[in-house]
């Protein structure tokens, strides 16, 4: 499956594993590595000593191309750049911030730069940043999303047409198939999280990776808006949230509601009544914590049955 991206990134498949805070440490990263595809720490969730000891453990349990996540709002992050530079780890997707801010110094030590994007005018201004690749993050995806709700199915055609860059599809994706219709509409490859939440490898508690496995079509909704737009779980903690939207309540009290350590509380330590549980829509098409190994297999696997059948369908008699 060799093309620009694998060949880019240097990896054997067209497939990042996604870098989720509290779900994507070294074990995840070093194995979705081992299995051919481009795994990624999440670097969002960890204090810059813990980043380097990620780092490290991840280099020691693969000799593979990895990444790290990098949100450009996180506070700590000249340490976390100190640690990406020092230990070499070759590729970094940044995320939540202007690309134009790293991005020169990224090159500058020959690192890989892919941003995340929500639309074509952002994929734009990342093209002119000089990123190496777009990540184009449809509205389905679980976490920190766009304000706009735009499809993957319209946003990926959006951003092809707008940018060359070699194009990285995420959103509502944790299939072979979706992988297929991905790269059918203008996506090099695609990114996917939420199936990786429910691996063996996640970081992941297992209550809530459990409660993933739980999930039916309409368990999550965007919300937070005013804040920063998070896709999450309908827990009691997204019912608060609800109630104080349904009675107009100023977003002072929005945050206080939030508060801080939501994430951690519920992701991280299995709170399921007080954490904030954030994972995409897709979440209700899975339904069994794997191995990364045999989510990769299986990712291939339905790829190549959806080419076939495509093919079979478009023969002209």
């Amino acid at each position: 499956m060799e093309n620009v991206v694998t060949k880019l990134l240097g990896v054997k498949y067209p497939i990042i594993q996604a870098g989720m805070v509290w779900c994507s440490g070294w074990r995840m990263a070093s194995a979705s590595a081992n299995a051919g595809i481009l795994g990624v720490i999440g670097s969002g969730s960890m204090y810059p000593e813990v980043l380097e000891l990620h780092i490290r453990k991840c280099k020691e349990a693969t000799s593979k191309p990895f990444a790290v996540n990098l949100p450009l709002l996180y506070p700590d992050i000249d340490q976390h750049l100190k640690s990406i530079v020092e230990n070499n780890v070759p590729v970094v997707i940044t995320s939540a911030g202007n690309p134009k801010k790293l991005t020169p110094f990224l090159k500058d030590h020959d690192i890989t730069v892919i941003h995340v994007v929500s639309s074509s005018q952002f994929a734009i201004k990342s093209a002119e940043a000089g990123v190496d690749a777009v990540i184009c993050e449809g509205f389905e995806a679980g976490g920190h999303n766009g304000r706009d709700e735009t499809t993957s199915m319209c946003l990926i055609p959006a951003v092809r047409s707008a940018i060359d860059l070699p194009l990285i599809a995420a959103g509502g994706i944790s299939g072979g198939a979706a992988m297929f219709a991905a790269m059918a509409l203008g996506a090099d490859a695609v990114q996917i999280g939420t199936r990786f939440v429910a691996s063996d490898e996640s970081s992941a508690h297992l209550n809530f990776k459990n409660e993933v496995l739980k999930a039916a079509e309409g368990s999550t909704e965007l919300t937070l808006k005013e804040l920063a737009p998070v896709r999450l779980l309908k827990n009691a903690f997204y019912q608060q949230v609800q109630e104080a939207y349904n009675r107009c309540a100023p977003v002072s009290e929005i945050r206080d509601i939030l508060g801080k350590g939501r994430a951690k509380k519920g992701m991280f330590e299995g709170d399921l009544d007080n954490g904030e549980l954030e994972i995409g829509q897709v979440s209700a098409m899975v339904n069994q914590i794997k191995p990364v190994q045999s989510i990769v297999n299986e990712l291939i696997m339905e790829f190549n049955e959806a080419s076939s059948r495509m093919q079979a369908a478009l023969i002209v008699q």
